[in-house]
């Protein structure tokens, strides 16, 4: 079966061999990572997903907010494996900072009572469809990315340095760069194990 949907979406892969030398200007990395925020789905439309996009300097300032949060909890004799993979983010050309607003999430608890409960879920899903579409939008651009999780670590040090809404909450950091390096080999589980399909 050929889909031309899912060809784009098999370029989508976690590169941690990262570089500086992107193949588009930095203008157009920023209007290609915000057209693929401002285009992702979000229940009621809330477009609860906000990002920082960070280059150069200051993306390897964020990268020194997590070595520097890390140092403080990891043992000394094993940070040297820590310490390179924060440096193999922070060698790429930027990071984008991925979060949500919880002032939206309130908003539409107050004004849908019956679905508040609902409402933090679906922000998360908003989330995750935004990250997924940069990602693809990125590989696509042939460059490089994958997807990280230190928050609540830098959470603190970050708002306060770009002076970030405190109803903004940190949910994934996505270094992105040249690729330089290959893919390695990605497996599937089983079909049977995966999907059901009735009628």
């Amino acid at each position: 079966m050929s889909n031309a949907f899912i060809d784009t979406i098999k370029r989508r892969r976690s590169q941690y061999a990262l570089g500086k030398n992107l193949p588009l200007a930095q203008d157009q990395v920023t209007a290609l990572i915000q057209e693929a925020v401002k285009l992702s789905p979000s229940a009621f439309n809330s477009q609860s997903s906000r990002a920082v996009i960070l280059f150069g300097a200051e993306s390897d300032k964020f990268w020194g907010f997590v070595m520097q949060a890390l140092r403080q909890i990891v043992p000394a004799d094993a940070f040297a494996a820590t310490e390179g993979k924060i440096n193999s983010f922070a060698a790429g050309a930027g990071t984008v900072l991925f979060y949500e607003d919880r002032h939206v999430v309130a908003g539409l608890q107050d004004k849908y009572p019956a679905y508040a409960d609902n409402f933090p879920i679906w922000s998360e899903q908003a989330s995750g469809i935004a990250q997924f579409s940069v990602w693809t939008a990125l590989a696509n651009a042939g460059i490089g990315a994958s997807l990280q999780h230190y928050n609540p670590l830098p959470d603190a040090l970050a708002a306060a340095e770009w002076k970030l809404p405190e109803t903004w909450h940190l949910r994934a950091q996505m270094p992105f760069g040249s690729n330089e390096g290959d893919f390695p080999e990605k497996g599937f589980m089983d079909d049977a194990e995966r999907f059901r399909v009735f009628g």
